[in-house]
């Protein structure tokens, strides 16, 4: 099966771990934030994947950057509410440090995307 460029991409490969992870741990929060909270954070991290593959996706390499900064404030959006989760103690303090940990490194390698896209 023919693969398409986003997905050699390893900030693809990781943003789509991420969704994976944040699907895994907001499985566990009460059901009340099932329209709230899970919703939100599970659409941010889904959003930060689908823009990076609709960017590469792009002949404009502007019109790609513009889809790089979309996935990165996807990903200020996931760790707002990473943080809000942690202070409603609906996430561990380990599953937060993983989850801002993860945040970091697919932010820098999106920066590192957008610089590489404006070139």
């Amino acid at each position: 099966m023919k693969k398409f460029g986003f997905e050699k991409l390893k900030v693809w490969q990781k943003s789509r771990n991420l969704s994976y992870e944040v699907y895994t741990i907001t499985a566990t929060f009460p059901e009340e934030e099932k329209f709230g909270l899970i919703s939100q954070m599970r659409r941010a991290a889904i959003s930060i994947s689908s823009n990076i593959a609709e960017g590469v996706s792009r002949k404009s390499k502007k019109e790609a950057a513009r889809f790089s900064e979309i996935a990165y404030g996807s990903a200020m959006e996931l760790v707002s509410q990473s943080i809000l989760s942690l202070d409603l103690e609906y996430i561990s303090k380990e599953e937060y440090v993983l989850l801002r940990n993860n945040i970091s490194e697919i932010t820098a390698m999106i920066h590192a995307l957008r610089k590489s896209q404006l070139k």
